[in-house]
C-alpha cells in the first residue's frame, strides 16, 4: 500500500539500512543519505531515492529519521554545510516536518537539539532504538519515544512500520535518551559478564558449545549471552554492533550517572574492560570481541573461525 508520507533516512549503516528497507516494504517513498557509495548502491537497488546531501533529502521528506553514530554526526547532518536544516529555506515539505533522532546520545544533547529545532519550527522525537540489525531489517525494533503528542500522531504510521515495540516515555525530549542509556547499562554489563564467564569456562576446561547450551537453559542466561556467544563459538567478529559503539554508550551512561549523583559501580567496572579491549585494537570488531580481552587475561584460546 502506498503511504502518504515521504520519509528520509540519514545514515544507512547496519541499523539505518534495515529501517530504510522496512519503510520501503511498507510502501513509503524513501530518500536516503550516506557517505558510503556501497550503502547508496544497496539502498538504490532496494528502491530508495539516493540523495547527495542531507539538505536534498530533507527538502523532499515530511519526516526525517537520523540513524547516525553520535551527537557530533547528528549536528553535522542537521546544522552543518548542506545539513537538513538548510531545507527550511526552500519551502519544501520539511518546513513543517518532524525530525526523528534515533542515535544514542547524551540526554542533555537531545534536549538542546529539540530546542534548536523548535526555534526553527520543527518538531523532534527523541527516539533511540534497540534490537540490532536483524530486528531493524524485520521492522521489529524497540523504540523509546519522547516528544510532542502531535509529532507522535503525525509519524504514527512510520513508527509502526519500523518498531513493533514502541514505548512513549514522556513529552520531554531527553527522556528517550535517558531510557536508552539505562538499557545500554544492562546490555553492557551483561555482555561483559557473558564474556568473562565464557573465558572462565574455557579456563576450567569446559567445551564452549556445551557451556553455551547450559547457560542459555539455566538461571545465568541473558539475552546478550544467547545472542553474542554464538558469534564467539563461530569465531565470527564481523561487526554488527561495533565494540567501540557500546563503549561510547557506556561512557554516556557513566556521565549521566555522575551528573545525577547515582553510583554505577558495575557499569564502571565493565567500562574499564571495554576501554582495555579498545586499547587492544578490537574497537572496530563486533562487540562480542570483548571476549578476546577476557581470554587474554585468562590465557585461553577462543574457538577458531568456522571455514
Amino acid at each position: 500500500m502506498k503511504q502518504s508520507l515521504a520519509v528520509g533516512v540519514i545514515g544507512i549503516g547496519a541499523m539505518g539500512m534495515g529501517v530504510a528497507k522496512t519503510l520501503l516494504r511498507a510502501g513509503f517513498s524513501v530518500r536516503v543519505r550516506d557517505i558510503r557509495p556501497e550503502a547508496d548502491a544497496e539502498a538504490r537497488a532496494a528502491g530508495a531515492i539516493v540523495c547527495t546531501s542531507a539538505a536534498e533529502l530533507a527538502a523532499g521528506s515530511a519526516v526525517v529519521i537520523s540513524v547516525v553514530v553520535d551527537s557530533a554526526q547528528t549536528d553535522e547532518v542537521v546544522f552543518g554545510r548542506d545539513g537538513a536544516a538548510q531545507a527550511l529555506t526552500t519551502g519544501g515539505v520539511f518546513t513543517d516536518g518532524v525530525f526523528i533522532m534515533c542515535s544514542t546520545v547524551a540526554p542533555d544533547y537531545s534536549e538542546s537539539l529539540a530546542a534548536r529545532l523548535a526555534a526553527r519550527g520543527l518538531a523532534m522525537l527523541d527516539a533511540p532504538i534497540s534490537g540490532g540489525p536483524a530486528r531493524a531489517h524485520a521492522g521489529t525494533l524497540s523504540m523509546m519515544l519522547a516528544g510532542p503528542a502531535a509529532a507522535l500522531t503525525r509519524c504514527a504510521t512510520v513508527l509502526e512500520a519500523v518498531a513493533d515495540r514502541r514505548f512513549v516515555i514522556s513529552a520531554r525530549a531527553g527522556d528517550g535518551s535517558r531510557a536508552k542509556i539505562v538499557n545500554n547499562m544492562l546490555a553492557g554489563v551483561n555482555l561483559a559478564a557473558a564474556c568473562e564467564a565464557m573465558a572462565l569456562g574455557l579456563k576450567l576446561g569446559l567445551e564452549a558449545a556445551t557451556l553455551h547450551q547450559v547457560v542459555c537453559a539455566s538461571s545465568g542466561g541473558s539475552w546478550m549471552f544467547s545472542d553474542r556467544m554464538p558469534r564467539v563459538l563461530a569465531g565470527d567478529y564481523a561487526p554488527r554492533a561495533a565494540l567501540k559503539i557500546l563503549t561510547k554508550d557506556l561512557s554516556l551512561l557513566l556521565d549521566a550517572a555522575r551528573e545525577a549523583g547515582c553510583p554505577a559501580e558495575l557499569a564502571a567496572t565493565a567500562h574499564r574492560a571495554y576501554a582495555a579491549a579498545l586499547a587492544q585494537g578490537f574497537g572496530g570488531e563486533d562487540d562480542a570481541a570483548l571476549v578476546k580481552h577476557y581470554a587474554a587475561l585468562a590465557g585461553v584460546a577462543l574457538p577458531a573461525a568456522v571455514a
